[in-house]
């Protein structure tokens, strides 16, 4: 597929496609014309990129990774990143959760507050 079907196909800009592979995280063969042509599983792999990029993860890291993905295979110093970024979104996520529940906690209080139409102090 060309550039512009993966970029339609995963959500994910022209420029960002060509950046990831400046960086080494995708590959894409040259047709006679000089266009990209990515393979079928170029989807997929744009968007693991995306989640690893949305954890925080940075290019050199998701480039170390992105073998041990495919493979299933890890040298233990990778394994040990591998780890260590998880560890961070895991974090992440219990942040989220906390956040979560004071959105709730507020939303709760001033639902209460609207239906007995005092408005709620200015912050």
């Amino acid at each position: 597929m060309r550039i512009g079907e993966l970029a339609e196909r995963t959500g994910v800009s022209v420029r960002a496609l060509r950046y990831y592979e400046e960086q080494g995280l995708l590959a894409s063969e040259r047709s006679q014309s000089g266009q990209r042509r990515y393979a079928e599983n170029a989807v997929d792999r744009v968007r693991l990129i995306q989640q690893l990029y949305a954890a925080g993860i940075s290019s050199a890291s998701i480039l170390e990774m992105l073998p041990c993905v495919v493979t299933g295979v890890a040298a233990p110093e990778v394994l040990a990143k591998l780890r260590g970024h998880r560890s961070s979104v895991v974090k992440q996520i219990e942040e989220l959760q906390e956040t979560l529940l004071q959105l709730d906690t507020v939303i709760a209080g001033a639902t209460k507050t609207y239906a007995t139409g005092v408005p709620c102090p200015p912050a």
